[in-house]
Order: C-alpha cells, then sequence, then structure tokens
C-alpha cells in the first residue's frame, strides 16, 4: 500500500515558491495562467493531461477562450501542498513554453 503524502511545512512551501516564479499561493493551492488562444488551450491540456496520467497527480484545469488556469493541490494529502504539486507545477510550466502559452500575472 502506498504511503500518504506528506503535506510541506511553510517554510518549504515557501522555498518551493521561490523556486517556481510565476506560481501563486492561494491558500492550500497553486495557480498560474498562461495566456495562449482556445484550441492551444485544448492542445496544451491534453499534454498536460497526458503528463498527469503518468505521475499520477493532476491539476484542476480552467480553459477560457485566450487562456488556461492551473490549479493544484493535493487531494490525497487532506487538500495541502505536498512535494508533488511543485512537480507537476515545474513540468506544467514546461509543457506551456512548447505550446508557446504565454504566462499571465493574475
Amino acid at each position: 500500500m502506498a504511503e500518504a503524502p506528506v503535506p510541506l511545512t511553510e517554510d518549504e512551501i515557501e522555498s518551493a515558491l521561490h523556486d517556481a516564479p510565476g506560481w501563486r499561493r492561494d491558500g492550500d493551492k497553486i495557480t498560474r495562467a498562461f495566456g495562449i488562444r482556445y484550441h492551444g488551450g485544448v492542445a496544451l491540456i491534453v499534454h498536460v493531461a497526458d503528463i498527469e496520467r503518468l505521475i499520477g497527480h493532476h491539476a484542476d484545469i480552467d480553459l477560457r477562450w485566450d487562456h488556461v488556469r492551473f490549479a493544484i493541490t493535493t487531494h490525497d494529502a487532506d487538500h495541502k501542498l505536498t512535494s508533488a504539486d511543485f512537480d507537476l507545477a515545474h513540468r506544467i510550466d514546461t509543457i506551456a513554453r512548447a505550446h508557446g502559452a504565454d504566462p499571465l500575472s493574475v
């Protein structure tokens, strides 16, 4: 049986946020938005979803006509932030760059 994910301490969260520029803390989740046209956003989401399936961790995703917003928390850790959230954030950044998405300050 897999061990439950361990929530990060406040100091660990601050350090991880420092290493994930553009991601913002919103309570017990981290968020980031990228400007991209609708159909490009769909392709971006599909690419992210493929990676999420492989690593067994997923973001909540909000697709709009001109941007995509990701929100990440660890549901299995009582909706707290874990290292898995920041790992996924870095993966999303890489995928967003590959799709030509522009980071937004929302």
